[in-house]
Parts: structure tokens; C-alpha cells; sequence
């Protein structure tokens, strides 16, 4: 926590707000949740920490009526409750806003407030509604516009709708689930003020997110899980990044810059060795995502893209990838235009891909695990001889992709989708990066990993940098950007806003241009 941060400390015998005792709950063969005790005071904002798969979902899906627990009690403000639905749990006063929003697009922002909600007055104008939406808004210190289209607000603006719904339907305990995943700098900073605001009327926020950074700054007390059990509560001023990442995963973990070279790793190249002039592309839908986007990919490098999530950041890697041909523009790989290809074209010529959807877009998820590991190279010694798969050959090779990987495999003859999330991840990366001796076009890498699994990964695409190879580093998260990239270009509704040299960048300044308020050459 920074310098200035004082502990949190309720007032003597101030009865918690929430209390969980001794939660448990079970899957077949899976122990979700275990003896979990948890309190939550009134006036504080509770973080819940924990790797993929410690419990934290589950916890929360029995504290708001999703679950029910096999064991253990809910006591709300003293009184113990049994919620066999969510309507249950939204009206003894628990909300949650999950992290993908559940608005309806075409509506206004108070039709979505008022949908489904009792207190709507029948037959009310859109006039009405408005009214009362602004007057939630004003309760609330959430700067939202009533008559406004879902669908032509940012996602900084639907987040906000999305807590006014909450709010009004008066909850007094708001879970957040990796709320600023979405969000730029300056709407994470409003968010954070909001936060306060609520938790200062009596109230108590419970928030679960990954950034380590975010927990410490926003968050009073911190709770981690890990294997469905609470290992610890501790004060967040007696907290720092290293100790929380250790408690989630149970060993030490060392959060380092990874910008530094290593002796003897690879220049950046002068000339690049991936480009790609004034390209545009279209979306599923076939309206155009990309617009007019040149950008420079040289060997050795790490070019970060930055910007919020649905800003033309899948397209972008797909392109790069050989995957969705472009509108407009041209792709150059060391200086020489691609014609009419594909993404195995592409991977021939040294271009591996991470992609954002890895189960959809990165693996077959009937097929086995080892034809997925060998995918980019079946038609390759030692898997393939004169033309003929040799089984033997791809199974050993998959091991030997899985043994580097670190995911320990039983079957390699089972459905890869059998896989937990991160394991798929672990090994669609170290898949990708064995072909990728020119370029790696890297979307979201982490997402789904751990503290200590993300630490790994970033390594191994440091790794590859360093040997030569270019990295297109696709992420949502800034500080991953700002420890890796050389440097970095933000893109905004399909334009690249800017490119700035890491050394140069302003955090502020790249907040701006992934909200479309600035716009700044290339400074090199």
C-alpha cells in the first residue's frame, strides 16, 4: 500500500455486515469450498484474492443465491438466512455486478434501470424514468445520462448502469468481479471514488480482482483463498504485492521488470520484420473494425497494444495472424507484401498466434491432447515421415511440449477441452512459440492463469524476444504492458490513437487515448 495509507479499523464491537461460518461446498470429485469463515464489516471494502479455481466464484455464487452451501450458514445483519434463489439474496440487500454486463443494448439506460425492477411505476413516460434514473445517479455519485442507448455508451458507462441497477433495488453489500478489466484508468479512478462514496453510507463492498496493485490501493481488509479454503485475513496496510502473490499460491514469487535484457540476447532489428500499412479489416458482422492501422513489428522487440476490450483488438491479432484478410492496406513480412493467404501460410513463415479465445480459436476441443500440442507441426518430421502421421512420434512430442509447459497430462488420448483453462493456455502458448521464429502475435496470454502461472508465461515470451523473435503483445492490463513492451501503441475504436516508447510513456496520457480523447504521433 502506498506511504499514506492507513490500516483499516472498525469501530469497536461493530457487528459484521456479512458473515459466512464454516461454508462448504461440493462437486463430484471437486472440493469448491471448505470451513470457509468469512466477515464483512459495514463501511469497508473487502478484497477476496485467489487463484483460478481456489473458491472465490463459488463462495460468492452461495452469498448471492446461485449456490446453496452443503454446509455452513449466511448471517445478514445478524440474522441468518437460507437463499434458494437470487431474487432472495437481491432482496435482504446483496448485489453483485459480474464482469460481463447483462444489459439490453438497444434500451435506454433507465429502461435497463427499471427492468424487472418491483418499485417501477406502471405505465410511467420515459420522462418518469429518466427523472428517477437521475436521481439514483445524483444518491449514488454516478455520472450516468438516463435517455442515453446502452449500445452508444462506453464500457466505463455501462459499468456504472450496471451498479445503478443494483443499487437501486437497495443493496447494502455490492460484490464486484474484476471490475476494472474494462475500464481505462480515469473510469477505473471514478469507479474507486464511487466505492468509497457507497461503503461511506454504512455500506461494504466485496472485491475480487487479480490486480494486486488495484486491491492495495482501493481495499481495506484482503481475504485470499486457495484450494476452496481461506488462508488468511489480513489488514491491506500490513499487505504487499510479493506476500499476497506467495499466500495465493502457496510458494514465493518473484514480480520482476522483465524489460531487462538478458547478456547476449538479440538486438532489436533495424528494419521489421512484420508490418502492416494503412490495413483495415472487417468484423463477423462485416462492419469495418479496423481502420486505415499501420504499425511496425521489428525482431527482438516487444510491441505492446493497449486498449480497452472490443476496440478492434481481435481483429488486429487475427490479421497479424494470417487468420482475416484485410479490407484495405497491406501486410508485410521482412519487407515483402502478402498476397491472398491463410494462418497455415502464415505459420510456415515463422508467425505464431496466442489467440483471445483459445478454445475456439487456438485448439479442436474434441480432439485429443496431443493432436492439438502437434498441430502446427503434423506435417513436419518427427511427426509426419514421407507424408504418413506417426502417432508414436506425436505423442512423444506432445509430452515434450507439456513436460516445458509444466501441465502434467494423465491421458494424452483424452479431449483437450478435458483440460482445465490455464493448462489449455499453458500449452497453446509453448505450442505457438515453437513456431514462431519470426513474429508471435500474443492476445491476452495471461488471461486464466494465476499469479505464479502468468509470472512463468511472461518469461517465456521474454525468453523469446530475446532470441530473436518479434512479440505483438496484445492486453487489457497496463502494468503488463508497461513491464514488457519496448513499445507501445493504443488502439481506439479500430484506430491506433498513438505509439510511445515505454521510457516515455504516461500512464495518464495512454488513459486518454484508450477513452478516444487523445491522439499523439509516434515518439520515438
Amino acid at each position: 500500500m502506498t506511504e499514506t495509507a492507513t490500516p483499516f479499523s472498525a469501530p469497536p464491537g461493530t457487528p459484521p455486515l456479512v458473515q459466512l461460518k464454516g461454508i462448504a461446498k461440493y462437486f463430484p470429485g471437486v472440493i469448491a469450498n471448505e470451513d470457509v469463515d468469512l466477515d464483512v464489516l459495514p463501511g469497508e471494502i473487502h478484497a477476496l484474492l485467489g487463484e483460478n479455481g481456489a473458491g472465490k466464484s463459488t463462495l460468492m455464487n452461495i452469498l448471492t443465491g446461485i449456490y446453496q452451501p452443503d454446509a455452513g450458514e449466511i448471517i445478514i445483519d445478524g440474522y441468518a438466512k437460507q437463499f434458494a434463489t437470487p431474487l432472495q439474496a437481491i432482496a435482504t440487500g446483496i448485489g453483485m455486478v459480474h464482469q460481463h454486463f447483462k444489459l439490453v443494448q438497444a434500451f435506454t439506460v433507465a429502461e435497463n434501470i427499471h427492468l424487472g425492477w418491483s418499485e417501477t411505476p406502471r405505465r410511467a413516460s420515459a420522462q418518469v424514468l429518466e427523472a428517477r434514473t437521475a436521481a439514483l445517479a445524483a444518491k449514488f455519485n454516478l455520472q450516468t445520462r438516463p435517455g442515453a442507448r446502452v449500445s452508444d455508451l462506453s464500457t466505463g458507462e455501462q459499468q456504472r448502469v450496471e451498479i445503478l441497477r443494483v443499487l437501486a433495488r437497495q443493496a447494502r453489500v455490492l460484490i464486484l468481479d474484476e471490475p476494472t478489466a474494462v475500464l481505462t484508468p480515469a473510469e477505473a479512478r471514478e469507479l474507486f471514488k464511487a466505492l468509497r462514496d457507497f461503503v461511506a453510507q454504512g455500506n461494504a463492498v466485496i472485491f475480487i480482482s487479480h490486480k494486486l496493485d488495484e486491491v492495495l490501493e482501493i481495499s481495506d481488509r484482503i481475504s485470499i483463498l486457495r484450494g476452496g479454503r481461506k488462508i488468511v485475513t489480513q489488514n491491506t496496510a500490513d499487505c504487499n504485492p510479493r506476500m499476497l502473490a506467495k499466500l495465493m499460491v502457496g510458494r514465493d514469487i518473484v514480480l520482476a521488470d522483465m524489460r531487462h535484457r538478458a547478456a547476449g540476447a538479440a538486438p532489436i532489428s533495424p528494419e521489421p520484420v512484420l508490418s502492416l500499412d494503412n490495413v483495415s479489416a472487417l468484423n463477423d458482422a462485416g462492419n469495418e473494425a479496423l481502420h486505415g492501422v499501420s504499425l511496425q513489428v521489428h525482431a527482438g522487440e516487444i510491441l505492446g497494444v493497449a486498449g480497452v476490450a472490443g476496440n478492434g483488438q481481435r481483429e488486429l491479432s487475427q490479421v497479424l495472424a494470417g487468420m482475416r484478410p484485410v479490407s484495405g492496406g497491406r501486410i508485410l513480412i521482412e519487407g515483402a507484401p502478402v498476397g491472398r493467404s491463410n494462418a497455415a501460410a502464415f505459420v510456415e513463415r515463422g508467425i505464431g498466434h496466442i489467440p483471445e479465445d483459445r478454445l475456439h480459436s487456438g485448439l479442436a476441443p474434441a480432439l485429443s491432447i496431443t493432436v492439438n500440442a502437434v498441430m502446427r507441426e503434423y506435417k513436419h518430421p518427427p511427426v509426419s515421415s514421407g507424408g504418413i502421421y506417426r502417432p508414436g512420434a506425436a505423442t512423444a512430442l506432445a509430452k515434450e511440449i507439456a513436460a516445458v509447459a509444466d501441465v502434467a497430462i494423465p491421458d494424452f488420448g483424452m479431449p483437450i477441452r478435458n483440460l482445465s483453462g490455464g493448462n489449455q493456455q499453458r500449452l497453446v502458448a509453448r505450442r505457438e512459440m515453437r513456431v514462431a521464429n519470426k513474429v508471435l502475435i500474443a492476445a491476452y496470454p495471461s488471461r486464466g492463469l494465476d499469479v505464479g502461472a502468468i509470472n512463468t508465461m511472461l518469461r517465456y515470451i521474454v525468453e523469446l524476444r530475446d532470441a530473436g523473435a518479434g512479440i505483438v503483445l496484445i492486453s487489457e492490463e497496463l502494468e503488463e504492458l508497461l513491464n514488457l513492451s519496448d513499445r507501445i501503441a493504443v488502439l481506439y475504436e479500430g484506430k491506433v490513437m498513438g505509439i510511445v516508447e515505454n521510457d516515455k510513456a504516461d500512464i495518464d496520457q495512454i488513459g486518454l487515448m484508450m477513452g478516444g480523447r487523445a491522439q499523439v504521433r509516434e515518439v520515438a
